[in-house]
């Protein structure tokens, strides 16, 4: 089973990810800001890691920058999402590690196919 790590300081948005994604199958944790999305992946056994830019104590693009220099989640796809959409803010978040960056709003409904097609692209590029 795919565990999910969805963090957001929007406790609706949050909880409505959450929600659909455990209805398509899926394992989820949920976290209000970056340090506690940090505690959360760093203990393991997460597949998935979806982070909102903007949040409180540890922004998304800092927790996608220690992430991906801590060996035990480096590998683990991660998507920003984030109501900026200028481009050198996405640049930020590309040169940071994330495997993709959606923008808000975005349909919770399209989260359990995006999580399933980030875990494939990131298979697929570390099996090349």
């Amino acid at each position: 089973m795919t565990t999910v790590l969805y963090a957001d300081d929007d406790y609706d948005l949050r909880d409505l990810a959450a929600f659909k994604l455990e209805g398509a199958g899926y394992t989820v944790f949920t976290a209000p800001d970056g340090r506690t999305a940090l505690a959360l992946a760093e203990n393991g056994g997460i597949d998935v890691v979806l982070l909102d830019v903007m949040m409180p104590d540890t922004d998304g693009i800092e927790v996608c920058r220690r992430l991906r220099a801590n060996p035990a989640t480096a590998d683990v796809p991660i998507v920003l999402l984030t109501a900026a959409s200028n481009p050198a803010a996405i640049e930020r978040g590309y040169e940071a590690g994330a495997d993709d960056y959606i923008l808000k709003p975005f349909s919770v409904r399209e989260l359990p196919g995006l999580v399933g097609a980030v875990q494939r692209r990131r298979r697929s590029a570390t099996s090349l």
